[in-house]
């Protein structure tokens, strides 16, 4: 059994997260660091494109925390700006996946390069035994998270 005490402070801490990452403020800074003009609501679902390839409005929209019309509405809008293209899938006709176009594919390099900075600032005085301490935890933790969604 855990110690409820950590488990509150996990808690307390995760909150303040989600807090600063989705704070608009905060994604106003990282679009201004990557040199992109973009809506602040479409980047995510161009982050997410690349990170987990050609998706459909209801996988995209389950990986943003959107519903589908909102996400479909918003493909739409890159679409018309160039950054991603909508194919038919071979299973199902009536689904359509979206893919990054080479366009949306520079933005998403860019914003990747913008966070790194920003992260590498921010991180300056941890250590590198500290860095993969947190990257390991924090993907251990999320994968947990998923597994537990799963179930």
């Amino acid at each position: 059994m855990h110690h409820t005490l950590n488990i509150d402070d996990l808690g307390t801490a995760l909150v303040d997260l989600m807090s600063v990452f989705s704070s608009p403020q905060r994604d106003e800074v990282l679009l201004r660091e990557a040199g992109v003009e973009l809506d602040r609501a479409l980047f995510p679902l161009l982050v997410r494109l690349a990170a987990r390839g050609p998706l459909g409005v209801a996988g995209l929209g389950a990986q943003v925390g959107r519903d589908h019309t909102t996400v479909s509405r918003q493909l739409a809008k890159l679409e018309g700006l160039g950054l991603v293209s909508r194919q038919e899938t071979l299973a199902d006709r009536r689904v359509r996946t979206a893919a990054l176009t080479p366009a949306g594919d520079a933005i998403v390099r860019a914003i990747t390069a913008a966070r790194r900075r920003l992260l590498s600032k921010v991180l300056a005085d941890w250590s590198a035994a500290d860095l993969a301490d947190l990257a390991r935890l924090n993907r251990r933790f999320v994968d947990a998270l998923v597994d537990a969604g799963r179930g």
